[in-house]
């Protein structure tokens, strides 16, 4: 009796597992169910058949990723078709966009829903508006949290200098401005968070972007470095555009070395538009 009961008293005494999860973004491309000549949709987009939606689906299942940050879905219906529900639950930032950002997460996890970063759309009132924010908390099973924030920012302004007098560089540079102040309150609260998705910006060392994003100490940037070798051809890989950006505390929990990008073994350029010129892009967390 005394072998068992120092026995439970060690099991009650050892820490608690950390959890592992794999957080992911991915551009899914005018992810729609809509029609080829859609209204909605621009004249050059196609609307996929059911073998697109097989292939996307066989990557998502081989991604196997507990969070992904979406960008360009057209609601539920249309993530559904590549991510299984009835192992992820759906959450998209409440506009009325065919390319809306947002999250598939895990059924394991608890996610807390945020109210959009609706400010990151600064053309609201435009035709072709902008896009929001989607900002959730998820909870793992050990109780770690971590805030999570998928972007997909103006296209037009990849590596020019945000001060230049361009209308896409000063769209994202208030984009920068509210994505910056998110992040800072964030640090406040002290708690661990992530900003992931569709940059449309490279981001080379004290880049303009990263520099309206600093902070002390810093957001890790998995990314840095590395061309993404999506699509990539004879010149090599291209330089990223999609990235994940840490804060708080989510900063040590990064997996060293866990950047991977998912390439896609079609290597015609017709896949480019009937599975996405964007590839997922992950990394590896060691929750407390």
């Amino acid at each position: 009796m005394r072998r068992l009961l120092v026995l439970a008293l060690l099991l009650l005494a050892a820490p608690a597992q950390a959890t592992e999860i794999k957080l992911a973004t991915w551009n899914i491309a005018w992810l729609t169910l809509k029609p080829t000549g859609h209204p909605d949709l621009p004249r050059d987009i196609r609307a996929r058949v059911p073998e697109d939606f097989r292939l996307l689906q066989a990557y998502a299942t081989r991604l196997n990723a507990d969070i992904v940050a979406l960008q360009e879905i057209d609601g539920e219906a249309a993530a559904a078709r590549v991510f299984d529900p009835a192992t992820y639950v759906f959450h998209l930032t409440d506009e009325d966009d065919v390319q809306r950002p947002g999250f598939a997460v895990r059924r394991t996890l608890r996610i807390i829903r945020h109210p959009d970063l609706a400010e990151l759309d600064t053309r609201a009132r435009a035709r072709r508006s902008l896009r929001r924010g989607a900002d959730i908390t998820v909870e793992a099973p050990g109780g770690a949290r971590i805030r999570l924030l998928s972007v997909h920012l103006d296209a037009g302004c990849r590596e020019d200098a945000l001060d230049r007098n361009l209308p896409q560089c000063e769209d994202l540079t208030r984009q920068a401005a509210i994505i910056a102040r998110w992040a800072e309150a964030r640090r406040r609260e002290g708690v661990a968070f992530a900003i992931l998705g569709d940059f449309n910006r490279r981001m080379p060392a004290r880049d303009d972007f990263l520099r309206m994003l600093e902070s002390d100490p810093p957001l890790a940037r998995p990314t840095a470095g590395f061309s993404s070798p999506c699509w990539a051809d004879a010149r090599g890989g291209r330089p990223m555009v999609s990235h994940i950006l840490l804060g708080g505390p989510a900063r040590d929990w990064l997996r060293p070395d866990s950047l991977a990008v998912m390439v896609y073994a079609e290597r015609d350029r017709s896949f480019r538009e009937r599975l996405s010129d964007h590839c997922p892009v992950s990394v590896r967390l060691r929750l407390p």
